[in-house]
Protein backbone atom coordinates (compact mmCIF):
# COMPACT_ATOMS: atom_id res chain seq x y z
CA UNK A 1 0.00 0.00 0.00
CA UNK A 2 1.93 3.61 -1.03
CA UNK A 3 2.12 5.47 1.75
CA UNK A 4 -0.03 9.09 1.81
CA UNK A 5 2.24 12.43 1.44
CA UNK A 6 1.71 14.86 4.85
CA UNK A 7 -0.09 17.11 2.59
CA UNK A 8 -2.44 14.95 0.95
CA UNK A 9 -3.23 12.86 4.14
CA UNK A 10 -4.33 16.38 5.79
CA UNK A 11 -6.38 17.05 2.39
CA UNK A 12 -8.39 12.97 3.02
CA UNK A 13 -9.15 14.30 6.70
CA UNK A 14 -10.21 17.60 6.15
CA UNK A 15 -12.31 16.09 3.15
CA UNK A 16 -13.47 13.10 5.23
CA UNK A 17 -14.99 15.86 7.84
CA UNK A 18 -16.46 17.75 5.53
CA UNK A 19 -18.61 15.00 4.07
CA UNK A 20 -19.25 13.85 7.36
CA UNK A 21 -20.62 17.43 8.48
CA UNK A 22 -22.60 17.12 4.84
CA UNK A 23 -23.76 14.07 6.06
CA UNK A 24 -25.11 15.28 9.24
CA UNK A 25 -26.56 18.70 7.90
CA UNK A 26 -28.69 16.56 4.65
CA UNK A 27 -30.44 14.51 7.10
CA UNK A 28 -28.01 11.56 8.51
CA UNK A 29 -29.28 12.89 12.31
CA UNK A 30 -32.47 14.20 13.89
CA UNK A 31 -32.36 18.43 13.60
CA UNK A 32 -30.71 18.31 17.16
CA UNK A 33 -28.05 16.17 16.58
CA UNK A 34 -27.20 17.65 13.20
CA UNK A 35 -26.45 21.21 15.38
CA UNK A 36 -24.98 19.37 18.06
CA UNK A 37 -22.30 17.97 15.71
CA UNK A 38 -22.07 21.29 14.12
CA UNK A 39 -21.26 22.90 17.59
CA UNK A 40 -19.13 20.29 18.96
CA UNK A 41 -17.03 20.95 15.37
CA UNK A 42 -16.91 24.38 15.51
CA UNK A 43 -15.87 24.33 18.90
CA UNK A 44 -13.27 21.93 18.27
CA UNK A 45 -11.64 24.20 15.60
CA UNK A 46 -12.10 27.15 17.72
CA UNK A 47 -10.02 25.64 20.53
CA UNK A 48 -7.14 24.36 17.89
CA UNK A 49 -6.81 28.20 16.93
CA UNK A 50 -6.78 29.63 20.50
CA UNK A 51 -3.99 26.96 21.21
CA UNK A 52 -2.12 27.92 18.20
CA UNK A 53 -2.94 31.85 18.78
CA UNK A 54 -2.09 32.26 22.54
CA UNK A 55 1.39 30.12 22.97
CA UNK A 56 3.03 30.27 27.14
CA UNK A 57 4.70 33.45 27.38
CA UNK A 58 8.08 33.17 28.98
CA UNK A 59 10.91 35.12 30.38
CA UNK A 60 11.18 37.81 27.19
CA UNK A 61 8.01 39.21 28.39
CA UNK A 62 9.26 39.72 31.85
CA UNK A 63 11.77 42.06 31.04
CA UNK A 64 15.07 42.68 32.56
CA UNK A 65 12.91 41.89 36.15
CA UNK A 66 13.16 37.72 34.61
CA UNK A 67 17.33 38.01 35.93
CA UNK A 68 16.23 37.58 39.23
CA UNK A 69 13.68 34.72 38.90
CA UNK A 70 15.66 32.12 37.21
CA UNK A 71 13.73 30.02 33.99
CA UNK A 72 10.43 32.64 34.73
CA UNK A 73 7.67 31.21 32.85
CA UNK A 74 3.99 33.38 33.03
CA UNK A 75 1.88 31.98 35.73
CA UNK A 76 -1.11 33.65 35.42
CA UNK A 77 -2.74 37.25 33.96
CA UNK A 78 -5.96 39.22 34.45
CA UNK A 79 -7.55 42.69 34.26
CA UNK A 80 -8.16 44.58 37.41
CA UNK A 81 -11.53 46.49 37.34
CA UNK A 82 -13.36 49.13 39.54
CA UNK A 83 -17.06 49.79 39.02
CA UNK A 84 -16.04 49.00 35.22
CA UNK A 85 -13.58 51.11 34.86
CA UNK A 86 -10.08 49.75 33.23
CA UNK A 87 -6.82 50.09 36.02
CA UNK A 88 -4.39 47.48 35.03
CA UNK A 89 -3.60 44.10 33.26
CA UNK A 90 -1.32 42.03 35.86
CA UNK A 91 1.06 38.93 34.80
CA UNK A 92 3.14 36.29 37.26
CA UNK A 93 6.43 35.01 36.39
CA UNK A 94 7.65 32.77 38.50
CA UNK A 95 10.55 29.68 37.69
CA UNK A 96 8.85 27.03 35.60
CA UNK A 97 5.28 28.65 35.53
CA UNK A 98 4.96 27.54 39.17
CA UNK A 99 4.39 30.44 41.59
CA UNK A 100 5.06 30.14 45.22
CA UNK A 101 5.62 33.36 47.88
CA UNK A 102 8.17 32.29 49.34
CA UNK A 103 10.54 31.90 46.17
CA UNK A 104 11.48 34.38 43.37
CA UNK A 105 8.79 35.83 41.55
CA UNK A 106 7.97 39.03 39.20
CA UNK A 107 4.29 40.44 39.51
CA UNK A 108 4.09 42.71 36.48
CA UNK A 109 1.21 45.48 36.12
CA UNK A 110 0.37 47.59 33.24
CA UNK A 111 -1.97 50.14 33.41
CA UNK A 112 -4.42 51.36 31.42
CA UNK A 113 -4.90 55.17 32.80
CA UNK A 114 -2.83 57.55 34.54
CA UNK A 115 -1.71 57.93 37.96
CA UNK A 116 0.34 59.58 40.22
CA UNK A 117 3.41 57.41 42.26
CA UNK A 118 1.92 59.45 45.55
CA UNK A 119 -1.90 57.56 44.99
CA UNK A 120 -0.18 53.84 44.50
CA UNK A 121 2.34 54.55 47.26
CA UNK A 122 -0.86 55.44 49.56
CA UNK A 123 -3.11 52.59 48.04
CA UNK A 124 -0.13 50.20 48.90
CA UNK A 125 -0.37 51.13 52.11
CA UNK A 126 -4.26 51.41 52.71
CA UNK A 127 -4.34 47.80 51.15
CA UNK A 128 -1.51 46.74 53.90
CA UNK A 129 -3.26 47.89 56.89
CA UNK A 130 -7.25 46.29 55.58
CA UNK A 131 -5.55 43.00 55.50
CA UNK A 132 -4.26 43.83 58.91
CA UNK A 133 -1.19 45.28 59.61
CA UNK A 134 -1.53 47.81 62.44
CA UNK A 135 2.15 48.97 63.14
CA UNK A 136 1.52 52.84 62.03
CA UNK A 137 5.45 53.11 62.58
CA UNK A 138 6.14 50.77 59.66
CA UNK A 139 3.11 51.02 57.54
CA UNK A 140 4.69 55.15 57.43
CA UNK A 141 8.28 54.30 56.61
CA UNK A 142 7.02 51.64 53.96
CA UNK A 143 4.91 54.82 52.75
CA UNK A 144 7.92 57.06 52.69
CA UNK A 145 10.14 54.43 50.71
CA UNK A 146 7.42 54.10 47.74
CA UNK A 147 6.97 57.41 47.30
CA UNK A 148 10.31 57.69 46.90
CA UNK A 149 10.36 54.90 44.32
CA UNK A 150 6.83 55.12 42.23
CA UNK A 151 6.76 57.85 39.79
CA UNK A 152 3.39 58.74 37.78
CA UNK A 153 2.63 56.51 35.07
CA UNK A 154 0.53 57.40 32.04
CA UNK A 155 -1.44 54.87 30.24
CA UNK A 156 0.44 51.88 29.06
CA UNK A 157 3.21 52.02 31.39
CA UNK A 158 3.89 49.17 33.52
CA UNK A 159 5.85 48.91 37.24
CA UNK A 160 7.43 45.55 37.56
CA UNK A 161 8.16 44.30 41.33
CA UNK A 162 10.40 41.30 42.13
CA UNK A 163 10.43 39.36 44.74
CA UNK A 164 14.13 37.66 44.61
CA UNK A 165 15.38 35.15 46.39
CA UNK A 166 16.80 36.86 49.56
CA UNK A 167 13.15 38.20 49.88
CA UNK A 168 13.81 42.06 49.03
CA UNK A 169 11.46 43.63 46.62
CA UNK A 170 13.04 45.46 43.20
CA UNK A 171 11.11 47.45 41.33
CA UNK A 172 11.33 48.27 37.67
CA UNK A 173 9.24 51.17 35.19
CA UNK A 174 9.09 49.88 31.96
CA UNK A 175 11.97 47.63 32.25
CA UNK A 176 14.47 50.29 34.04
CA UNK A 177 15.11 49.60 37.95
CA UNK A 178 13.84 52.30 40.22
CA UNK A 179 14.58 51.03 43.49
CA UNK A 180 14.44 48.53 46.07
CA UNK A 181 13.34 47.98 49.58
CA UNK A 182 15.09 45.35 51.52
CA UNK A 183 13.07 44.42 53.62
CA UNK A 184 11.32 40.52 53.82
CA UNK A 185 8.39 41.55 55.54
CA UNK A 186 7.76 44.28 53.15
CA UNK A 187 7.74 41.83 50.33
CA UNK A 188 5.13 39.61 51.80
CA UNK A 189 3.06 42.08 52.82
CA UNK A 190 3.22 44.18 49.78
CA UNK A 191 2.73 41.55 47.23
CA UNK A 192 -0.05 40.13 49.42
CA UNK A 193 -2.07 42.88 47.86
CA UNK A 194 -2.99 41.34 45.23
CA UNK A 195 -1.38 37.56 45.39
CA UNK A 196 -2.86 36.96 49.14
CA UNK A 197 -5.62 34.74 50.37
CA UNK A 198 -7.01 38.24 52.03
CA UNK A 199 -6.36 40.15 49.14
CA UNK A 200 -9.46 42.73 47.86
CA UNK A 201 -9.71 40.78 44.44
CA UNK A 202 -9.54 37.06 44.71
CA UNK A 203 -11.25 36.31 41.25
CA UNK A 204 -7.77 38.44 39.99
CA UNK A 205 -5.57 36.61 42.81
CA UNK A 206 -6.69 33.27 41.30
CA UNK A 207 -6.39 34.29 37.67
CA UNK A 208 -2.84 35.64 38.65
CA UNK A 209 -1.64 32.27 40.58
CA UNK A 210 -3.61 29.57 38.73
CA UNK A 211 -5.86 28.70 41.72
CA UNK A 212 -8.71 28.66 39.83
CA UNK A 213 -7.89 26.23 37.82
Amino acid sequence: MPITPPQDQQRAIRAARSRSMSHAIAGGFTGTQSRRVVIAFVMGLLLALAVTAMPRTAAADAGPAARLVPSAELVGQGRMTYFGFRVFDAELYAPQGRYSPSKPFALKLTYLRNFKGSDIAKRSVDEMRRQGLRDEAKLKQWGDQMRAIFPDVAQGASITGVRDASGKAVFYKDGRQIGTINDADFSRRFFAIWLGDNTANPSLQASLTGSAR
